[in-house]
């Protein structure tokens, strides 16, 4: 069968599908990543195909952060929108006879389905679906708003997003030569859909209807033919595990400002840290500080005393499977979710927003996951479990059941 998979964003957007990929690559099944440009490499270092979406996210997260408005940031959003989408329906026609979406560009996936015959399947990252026993990862309001209002949180984020890609997929879908949709929606509307995070981390909600379920972390695949840089491989020999600091997709443009604070909050907790350069450019000084590019996080982190990350869904798995203490440092969309899941768990200290964050907080923040042996036990037994779960055969014994269909 030839699957295709469409994700839309950063590296963390992209990552985990290349394990499922390389699982459906071993099962017989062609498979084809449609993912932005940037990450044609690490899609073809994993055996995959790759299909280019348009646009930079890098940029988009630029002019988010530059805008002078909500309506500066809806203009490019909608221009984004619009490329991510002929660019979705030109992978689509590309061919395949099924397709796996992630949930940002889901919509853009079910009219390209459509318009060529091809089921869709959604295989997401975060829940996408509104439920009384939590609000959705970005909804605003607070962690816990009650049954009642946890699920109009959720429904108001899902309706807030129809809204803002529904010109995009009522322009495709004319393109397409499709009628307009019945009703505005959503990519919560595609049955059936996976959830890729474990049940541990986040149990599958009784309310969420049929169809829609929680199948397990798909860990990302390590490039073939991968190395570890002999520098990181001489400096983790040279003393004890030090912390992993770094903030993914975050604060492109800040990296000189953060750089300064993790600098002197490694200096004050005393520890050795490798710090991850990221969409921020971020870049450390001191003689126990090394700074690394991109690289396998289920490599590195068991390696490590504990992982400072901005909380995107891909991070936090990674850290969760190494067994090892976060500090999470939320910055925006869903990261605040599960840098609160992650303190629920017993795996973190509080949560500390990037926008506030200081070197004080974090050097205190470090200090208390080295030496608070709660946290470390219960990361420790979280790997355990979550290890022993197999995501990705949910999403095989399911397509094995379409295909024979």
């Amino acid at each position: 069968m030839r699957i295709l998979i469409v994700t839309a964003g950063s590296r963390g957007d992209v990552a985990p599908y290349t394990g499922l990929g390389r699982r459906l690559l071993a099962a017989g099944h062609e498979v084809a990543v449609a993912a932005h440009p940037p990450f044609a490499g690490l899609i073809g270092d994993c055996g995959l195909e790759h299909r280019p979406l348009p646009g930079d996210p890098r940029e988009l997260i630029r002019t988010r952060a530059r805008a002078a408005s909500w309506e500066e940031t809806r203009a490019a959003m909608g221009t984004f929108l619009d490329r991510l989408a002929d660019g979705v329906a030109a992978a689509v026609a590309d061919g395949a006879d099924l397709v796996l979406t992630a949930f940002g560009p889901a919509e853009l996936s079910r009219a390209a389905g459509e318009a060529y015959g091809i089921p869709v399947i959604g295989t997401y990252l975060l829940p996408a679906c509104a439920t009384r026993e939590f609000p959705l990862a970005g909804a605003p309001g607070g962690d816990d708003l009650g049954p009642d209002g946890n699920l109009a949180a959720g429904l108001r984020l899902l309706a807030d997003a129809g809204a803002l890609q529904a010109g995009a997929v009522a322009g495709l879908r004319t393109r397409l030569g499709l009628p307009p949709a019945a009703a505005r929606t959503t990519g919560a509307d595609i049955r059936p859909v996976f959830h890729g995070f474990s049940p541990l981390v986040v149990p599958r909600p009784a309310d969420w209807p049929s169809g829609v379920e929680v199948a397990g972390y798909w860990w990302p695949a390590r490039p073939r033919d991968w190395r570890p840089p002999a520098e990181l491989v001489d400096f983790l020999q040279a003393g004890p595990p030090p912390v992993f600091i770094g903030f993914g997709s975050m604060a492109p443009g800040e990296g000189e400002r953060l750089g300064e604070l993790v600098t002197a909050a490694v200096a004050r907790a005393g520890v050795r840290a490798v710090v991850q350069t990221g969409w921020a450019g971020l870049a450390a000084a001191g003689d126990d500080v090394l700074t690394v590019g991109d690289l396998p996080h289920d490599w590195l982190f068991p390696r490590t005393a504990a992982v400072v990350h901005h909380a995107g869904a891909g991070t936090t798995a990674a850290g969760l499977r190494a067994g090892v203490p976060a500090v999470p440092v939320p910055a925006m969309a869903d990261q605040p979710f599960w840098a609160a899941r992650l303190h629920r768990l017993g795996v973190a200290p509080r949560p500390l927003p990037l926008e506030a964050l200081t070197a004080d907080s974090l050097a205190t923040a470090i200090t208390t996951c080295l030496t608070n042996p709660a946290l470390g036990r219960r990361a420790a037994e979280l790997a355990e479990a979550v290890t022993k779960e197999d995501g990705a055969a949910t999403v095989l014994t399911h397509i094995g059941v379409v295909g024979r269909e």
